[in-house]
């Protein structure tokens, strides 16, 4: 049975690609691998997340939740010069995003282990995540209603999250807490700003 990408499974038979991606008009190097999320490259949600953020609303600082190889955080640092800190609880996926970072060549990115915000010990103004669906719904909400804990004032949430998952659940649920707007929708795709 294939491991599942939020958890440490290193049973899982390590197989190291390099995929290419071009993202607002700059081009990375991701390194993936078996065992982590997308690692055929860069998913049509992530994408669709990079390419609608409004990116003047970022500010000073980067949380990239369930980071993954990095693609988040590696993307808006070089093309914005933020400040990144990316966590993970997959350790194959920190590894890769360190390797990711030097790769395209960060400055100002910092990797932790964490589970959701477990060891996150600072406030962002801005916190970006493709959860983790099939982590199941108490993860993905700890994710999504932790934020406003890790958020500085006036600081933003960002994420994408498909039709079939539950997003109009999802975003019902989250206007309890935040106000939610819908950037865009694109093939089953939604994506969705929080402010606090």
């Amino acid at each position: 049975i294939m491991g599942q990408y939020f958890t440490n499974d290193n049973s899982i038979p390590s197989k190291l690609v390099k995929t290419r991606a071009v993202v607002l008009n700059n081009s990375f190097i991701f390194y993936t691998d078996n065992g982590v999320f997308s690692k055929d490259g860069l998913d049509f949600g992530s994408r669709l997340l990079l390419e609608n953020i409004p990116l003047t609303e970022i500010g000073e600082s980067l949380l990239d939740v369930g980071c993954g190889y990095g693609v988040f955080g590696i993307v808006l640092n070089k093309i914005l010069g933020v400040k990144v800190t990316m966590c993970d609880v997959n350790r194959r996926a920190l590894h890769l995003a360190e390797k990711n970072i030097k790769e395209n060549k960060c400055s100002d990115c910092s990797v932790i282990e964490s589970n959701c915000y477990q060891n996150i010990n600072s406030k962002y103004s801005t916190i970006i995540t493709n959860p983790p669906i099939r982590a199941g719904k108490k993860v993905v909400y700890e994710i999504l209603e932790g934020a406003k804990d890790y958020l500085l004032p006036g600081g933003r949430l960002f994420f994408v999250v498909r039709k079939e998952q539950g997003a109009k659940s999802i975003i019902s649920d989250m206007q309890k807490i935040y106000n939610v707007e819908v950037l865009e929708r694109k093939k089953g795709f939604f994506i969705i700003k929080c402010t606090f």
